[in-house]
């Protein structure tokens, strides 16, 4: 496991000494952050709690601040930051906040892994700036790595506004809770590391499910859904004439505009298989999940509107139907997949791939047609359906 730091900045400040805190306050703060009640609460109230012991405990503490840094494809991380007699303040921060803060002892420490005091006006680690200690008249801020068993450093500071700054046994105290603020923090980020890249991954509602302990092989669920499966136009010809990586920069762009629409709306994409999105709007009330995947599907179309990335425009066909689906596991021994399945999935797959030989963007069947309760939808007539014995009737919008 790593360590804080390999000798204690205690060792090196040169600050005063000050009145040493008595070790029955310091023991009920390590307990309280190892206990149920800290386990219980959330970020702000782990910080607003930290802070408040400190002060009673006799710490000067001005400003307390937890960096947070997580595993997520748009956030690098979450800082909280609490001070007396205020509201707690939550910041997520994107990736691009690199650039802000790259000379500052924030960045320092989570790299180097080892704890900073910096005063103010300190020039060759500048940190007033960042928007958490602007304008707070802080004279000087601890900084304090938190590093977990493995991934990224976290940090915490502590900020006072005590004209020559934090005491000895100041210093002390902070560097005797630290190790528990570490595990404390460290469960926290990886709980919303694991909750992030489910959610990326595999969507809300399949992450409930494994985190619910669903998720032995064959363990399925019925239930009746709006089904919505979208497929770029074209795109066989574009990924055979573009380069890899722009048909890569391509694909993002495409699904930038269709994803938003379907998780606006209440859906949730199921899978991507290439260049097409399986999604499906889960409610017992059909007119709603109906209703739904339609104002998903308007919404694609109007995001696709005029779309055109590395001088390729791009359209979408879209099929639909509601009906009855098996969601659940499948796959073999520790390798599963969680997915679809039923003759219902199996019609919505034909259903989107007639809108080629029809020149229609979109078809649906007559459950979806009935269920979505909409008046402005006409007959394309029946059509042979492969897998199907019996010719289907499809509908589309009237333009």
């Amino acid at each position: 496991m790593n360590t804080i730091t390999r000798e204690p900045i205690s060792r090196r400040h040169r600050g005063s000494v000050g009145p040493n805190v008595d070790p029955g306050s310091i023991l009920a703060i390590l307990e309280w952050l190892a206990g149920d009640e800290c386990h219980s609460i959330d970020e702000a109230g782990l910080v607003a709690g930290l802070g408040l012991r400190l002060r009673q405990i006799g710490l000067l503490i001005d400003r307390l601040t937890l960096h947070l840094m997580t595993l997520h494809p748009e956030i690098l991380g979450r800082t909280v930051a609490w001070a007396p007699s205020e509201p707690v303040e939550i910041h997520d921060r994107d990736h691009g906040i690199k650039v802000e803060f790259a000379s500052s002892p924030l960045v320092k420490v989570m790299e180097s892994r080892e704890p900073m005091i910096v005063d103010a006006g300190d020039r060759q680690s500048p940190w007033q700036h960042i928007d958490v200690f602007a304008g707070r008249n802080l004279v000087q801020l601890m900084i304090a790595p938190l590093c977990n068993v493995d991934g990224p450093v976290s940090a915490a500071g502590f900020g006072t506004k005590r004209p020559g700054g934090f005491t000895l046994s100041e210093i002390r105290v902070i560097e005797r809770i630290l190790p528990s603020l570490r595990n404390t923090c460290e469960m926290r980020v990886m709980r919303h590391a694991e909750l992030s890249l489910l959610d990326t991954y595999i969507g809300p509602m399949t992450a409930q499910r494994i985190l619910a302990g669903k998720i032995r092989q064959g363990e399925i669920e019925t239930m009746q859904a709006a089904l919505l499966l979208c497929d770029m136009k074209g795109f066989t010809e574009l990924s055979n004439r573009l380069p890899d990586e722009k048909v890569l920069q391509l694909l993002n762009a495409y699904f930038d505009a269709v994803i938003p629409a379907i998780t606006s709306n209440g859906g949730e994409v199921l899978k991507f298989m290439g260049d097409a999105a399986l999604a499906f709007f889960p409610t017992s009330d059909a007119v709603v999940a109906c209703r739904r995947a339609l104002a998903a599907t308007a919404e694609i179309f109007a995001n696709l509107a005029g779309f055109e990335q590395n001088g390729a425009r791009v359209e979408a066909t879209v099929g639909l139907h509601y009906g009855k689906v098996s969601y659940g596991n499948i796959g073999s021994g520790r390798r599963l997949d969680f997915t679809v399945i039923g003759s219902d999935v199996n019609l919505l797959s034909r259903i989107q791939t007639a809108c080629g030989g029809l020149g229609k963007s979109l078809l649906m069947s007559d459950m979806f047609r009935r269920s979505s309760g909409a008046d402005n939808i006409l007959s394309t007539k029946f059509h042979r359906l492969k897998g199907f014995a019996d010719p289907i009737e499809l509908f589309t919008i009237a333009e």
